[in-house]
């Protein structure tokens, strides 16, 4: 692995970033040096001075004075350029170049992610690395190759001059470098407990109504304030753990000063060294030691920011799904073969199943709870990948198939819709970007949406709110509906599409679904065995393996799972209060 792109691993950089951040090691180191030809020029001023000959040279100091002055601020805007500049542009790839990995992952990343974790990725954690891209990392690796080079100068002054100088860097680095592990563990648990005080905020906001229905704002506030304290108190923990080391070797540093002037002054004495030597590795330690100290800081804010590019890194190194942008299927029929799949590589939820949707037919997938239904349908749309088997369409293999591509064979409508904060227009031409708005209008009419659409005040440009607040169950679900309509894909899922919905609102949506499941394959998962009833084809899946398959007449007759089923709803039916 070259050098550039273990910087890019490292910090979470896009390859132009890392290539930029180099530039920055480079501007900064060329930069610290510049900053050192003054105290050359002193050095030599006092030099001639002292010789008796400055009187000549005052032109010739003058214009490197000029000279100086005028590199110090071609340097500098080279560096804040390189530094500062590169580092905001970089910023902002970083967070698209997330955005664009979190689209391509499977969806078994996010059963492991919770949305306050990932949105603290995003924003917090590439705040945390643009602040140390730009202001600690350059400076750090510029002062240090910058230090190293005077470093080496001074030996050809004076060896042991330089060494009384010079034995406080190794030491005060070594101090804040060993302080690794003990920051790390201070910044995981940092981390974790902001994780938890973030989770509990958006929990509140999410069960206000939960919590004011059964009175326990107070309890769920008093857990909530105990995080927040947690979150106050570890931070104060985290500070102190840091500064103890940064202290520590900052005070070593200081330390190269009485060293420097008791060695000067012992071979002062002895005629060792001459009085401008002397005067001169003052003037470079004092150049030395203020930006050192900086950069002790640098070093160990770098070490603390480990955390922040451990979690980029895991959304930028983790795999993606990607296939082939050419589809090349024959038909419709999904067909599930010998599939095996696990959600955390531990406990099997589907472990053999076997079934064909055929196009043309609907196919329902029914069965106890936790049996495996809905990974089938996720998995029948390459939301996750199979550990086992085979999963077609058509005759093609999906898992060869980009998922991207895939999807435009299918149409979803889960039981749980998501709506954006948009009109009614724009939230139906999510299922097909480019349609114009008398198709919009077509497809929400199919699915019953111009009912509730035409009274609001602003009829299709009505304004929905968060997740559709505005908008009833029903009606919210009959906008997904409409998407579906909109779509058009030969492939439909439906994922309980009913389930919680009001005996008039379920009416008009079976309305809309028999329209447009038409000549489509459609997989249909549901509880209410009325909802399957006419269905094509049952496969009933228990503990992860297809216990029953048959026509609800073929299945009516066994005294299987199905059978009992319908047997227990139908007397569930006639329970009244």
């Amino acid at each position: 692995m070259s050098f550039k792109e273990k910087i890019q691993h490292k910090y979470a950089l896009s390859e132009q970033g890392a290539k930029d951040m180099i530039k920055a090691f480079v501007s900064v180191t060329i930069s610290d040096i510049v900053l050192m030809f003054p105290v050359g020029m002193l050095y030599f001023l006092v030099k001639d001075y002292m010789g008796g000959t400055l009187g000549g040279r005052g032109g010739f100091y003058l214009a490197g004075s000029l000279i100086c002055l005028a590199l110090i601020a071609i340097t500098t805007y080279i560096q804040y350029n390189a530094t500062f500049f590169a580092t905001y542009v970089e910023s902002g790839v970083r967070r698209i170049t997330l955005a664009e990995k979190l689209r391509k992952i499977p969806l078994s990343f996010f059963g492991k992610k919770d949305l306050s974790d990932l949105t603290s990725t995003i924003m917090a954690d590439c705040a945390t690395m643009e602040t140390v891209s730009s202001h600690v990392i350059p400076e750090l690796i510029g002062a240090c190759i910058s230090t190293a080079l005077v470093a080496l100068s001074l030996f050809f002054f004076d060896w042991r001059m330089a060494l009384a100088a010079l034995w406080v860097l190794p030491v005060s680095f070594l101090i804040v470098g060993c302080s690794g592990k003990v920051q790390n563990s201070l910044s995981r648990k940092q981390m974790k407990l902001k994780m938890d005080c973030a989770d509990g905020i958006q929990e509140g906001l999410e069960t206000v109504r939960d919590l004011r229905a059964n009175n326990a704002q107070d309890d769920y506030m008093k857990g909530l304030d105990k995080k927040i304290k947690a979150v106050e108190k570890h931070a104060i923990v985290t500070e102190l753990g840091m500064a103890v080391f940064v202290a520590s070797a900052q005070m070593i540093l200081k330390l190269g000063i009485a060293t420097v002037a008791l060695t000067g002054g012992i071979l002062l004495a002895k005629g060792s060294i001459d009085v401008l030597t002397f005067f001169m590795f003052l003037l470079v330690v004092s150049r030395i030691y203020d930006p050192m100290q900086i950069s002790l800081q640098n070093l160990a804010a770098m070490i603390s920011a480990n955390i922040q590019s451990e979690r980029l890194d895991e959304i930028l190194s983790h795999e993606i799904q990607t296939g082939t942008d050419q589809l090349s299927h024959k038909g419709y029929d999904i067909t599930f073969s010998n599939v095996r799949f696990s959600y955390d590589r531990k406990e099997s939820v589907l472990k053999d199943v076997t079934f064909t949707a055929k196009q043309g037919e609907v196919t329902a997938l029914i069965g106890p709870s936790g049996g495996g239904k809905t990974t089938v349908s996720r998995l029948a749309a390459r939301f996750w990948d199979i550990e086992k088997g085979k999963i077609t369409v058509g005759g093609m293999d999906i898992s060869k198939i980009n998922p991207e591509t895939l999807m435009s064979l299918y149409s979803i409508v889960f039981q749980d819709v998501t709506l954006f904060n948009n009109t009614i227009m724009e939230n139906i031409r999510i299922g097909r970007q480019d349609a114009t708005d008398e198709e919009v209008i077509v497809a929400a009419k199919l699915a019953h949406c111009d009912e509730f659409a035409q009274k609001l005040p602003d009829g299709w440009q009505t304004m929905i709110g968060e997740n559709g607040s505005e908008l009833s169950g029903g009606e919210r679900q009959r906008i997904s509906i409409a998407r579906a309509f909109l779509k058009d894909a030969p492939i439909i899922l439906l994922d309980e599409a009913t389930a919680s919905l009001d005996v008039d609102n379920e009416t008009l949506i079976q309305e809309a679904l028999s329209k447009l499941i038409r000549n489509k394959t459609v997989l249909i998962i549901a509880h209410r065995m009325r909802t399957v009833a006419n269905a094509d084809k049952i496969v009933v899946l228990k503990d992860g393996v297809v216990a029953e398959e048959g026509t609800p007449d073929e299945l009516s007759g066994k005294d299987g799972i199905y059978h009992h089923m319908v047997e227990t709803q139908m007397q569930a039916a006639g329970w009244v209060l």
